[in-house]
């Protein structure tokens, strides 16, 4: 049974030899995401100096078991591609009043000083300051910003805050999570508030889409955008208003699940192009508790509407992998491509990048020999099976497409110095052509080992 392109994920590629088996080593060295080599989430971007910073939680020393981290990590960039590694800009143990738990921070920039809003022992949120934004950030109250019990209306957990400036002076800490979405009013001091804690009202949400926590506010057009996590594990959902207090009316998603159980994000315009960064699962040895930093484009559409974000492994910067094309063994002449999003073998094809892609790591299984075939075109779609059947598909972050889109690359079964390619989760199934038509298939006779036989070239 042929299903329709839509559902299709494509593309396949190859690799072919002892050398592609080490460049498959060397990967995730390679990609641009993970930005950093390190464990670390829940990033907050702040452009400055013509660089842009993120600072994070750091899950590098953390048990690996919870998210009991107790000190933050600060990165910096100019083009986006090369990260420099700043350290610790501050720990809990900065904050005389707190104990453990160093979770979600929020960055900004305001009166020649550099101020992070950081929460601490699940019911607390601070605020570090510093003449730079690299470091030497120091407590300037000696007490919480916002506290569970001693603040009204703060919620059950006040955490996740999202600092924003508006354009006429006036600050805001927005934050929150099990499901009570929070906004409280800045001083110009930027360490002090004025008026209560308010409630955020978000419109329009069903029960799958309401506020679960990681909140973000930015502006643009005049527009206030409202981000969120729906919850674990989250989309990013985001909601507009006129007003930075709201009431906020429900839009859309704009980052689909990632395959981590939580979802935690930024949104930044540096040299005229907007990004978001998040986390997810990226590094050897990550889990729920040990995640890795991304970022990709963020696009708007022509209404102001926020178009969803395609989760690639090249990122943003210039992609390292190599490109390659993936040549039918028993038709020299046909190459692996996509068209129309449906996965197929063809000669002469045109445009030439529509037979080109970039191997990755699984998607599934990161270890040494399972691989994911990206689009070089279509950044973030991969080559997926779906009832037998090959499409390009986009990256929906759940481990169904994960393990559809996972392959182990073994010796090919036509010729030993070719490859095939088994599925990861129907290992007794093979990528091979069918009337030109890529399927997967279990392969029985000459005809079918010849068809699931490949040869990568460049």
């Amino acid at each position: 049974m042929r299903l329709t392109a839509r559902w299709r994920v494509i593309a396949s590629l190859i690799v072919s030899s002892a050398v592609v088996a080490t460049a498959l080593v060397a990967m995730p060295a390679q990609a641009a995401n993970p930005i950093v080599t390190r464990f670390a989430g829940d990033p907050s971007m702040l452009v400055a100096n013509n660089r842009v910073y993120i600072y994070a939680t750091d899950d590098q020393g953390n048990s690996g078991t919870y998210w009991d981290s107790n000190a933050w990590r600060v990165y910096s960039s100019s083009n986006l591609v090369d990260w420099t590694d700043h350290g610790a800009p501050f720990s809990v143990s900065g904050f005389s009043w707190a104990t453990q738990y160093a979770w979600a921070p929020s960055a900004v920039q305001r009166n020649g000083y550099y101020y992070l809003y950081l929460p601490v022992d699940r019911t607390k949120i601070g605020v570090a300051r510093s003449t730079s934004p690299a470091g030497g950030f120091s407590d300037p109250r000696g007490s919480s910003l916002v506290e569970r019990g001693r603040d009204a209306n703060t919620g059950e957990e006040p955490i996740d805050p999202a600092a924003f400036v508006d354009d006429n002076g006036q600050a805001y800490l927005y934050f929150g999570g099990a499901r009570a979405p929070k906004v409280v009013r800045l001083n110009a001091d930027m360490i002090s508030t004025s008026g209560g804690v308010q409630n955020l009202t978000i419109t329009g949400t069903g029960s799958s889409t309401a506020f679960g926590e990681a909140g973000f506010v930015h502006k643009r057009n005049g527009v206030y955008y409202f981000s969120y996590s729906t919850g674990w594990p989250g989309q990013i959902a985001y909601a507009t208003a006129s007003n930075p207090l709201g009431p906020f009316t429900y839009r859309g998603i704009l980052l689909d699940y990632t395959n981590n159980n939580t979802n935690h994000h930024s949104i930044a315009e540096y040299n005229g192009r907007w990004y978001i960064a998040y986390h997810r699962n990226g590094l050897p040895g990550s889990n729920d508790f040990r995640r890795s930093l991304a970022m990709d484009y963020l696009n708007y559409n022509s209404d102001g509407t926020i178009a969803r974000v395609t989760q690639t492994s090249v990122g943003v910067g210039t992609p390292t992998l190599p490109v390659n094309r993936l040549q039918s063994y028993n038709f020299a002449d046909r190459y692996v491509r996509h068209a129309s999003y449906d996965a197929r073998i063809d000669a002469n094809v045109s445009p030439a990048a529509d037979g080109q892609w970039r191997i990755v790591p699984g998607l599934a299984n990161a270890s040494s020999g399972y691989v994911s075939f990206e689009s070089v075109n279509f950044p973030g779609y991969y080559l997926r099976h779906f009832d037998y059947d090959f499409s390009l598909a986009r990256n929906e972050g759940t481990a169904q497409f994960a393990a559809d889109a996972t392959f182990r690359r073994v010796a090919g079964l036509a010729d030993s110095g070719a490859v095939s390619f088994q599925s990861y989760n129907f290992p007794d199934r093979y990528i091979r052509h069918w009337e030109y038509l890529l399927r997967l298939d279990q392969i029985t006779n000459a005809t079918g080992r010849a068809d699931a036989t490949f040869r990568v070239t460049s």
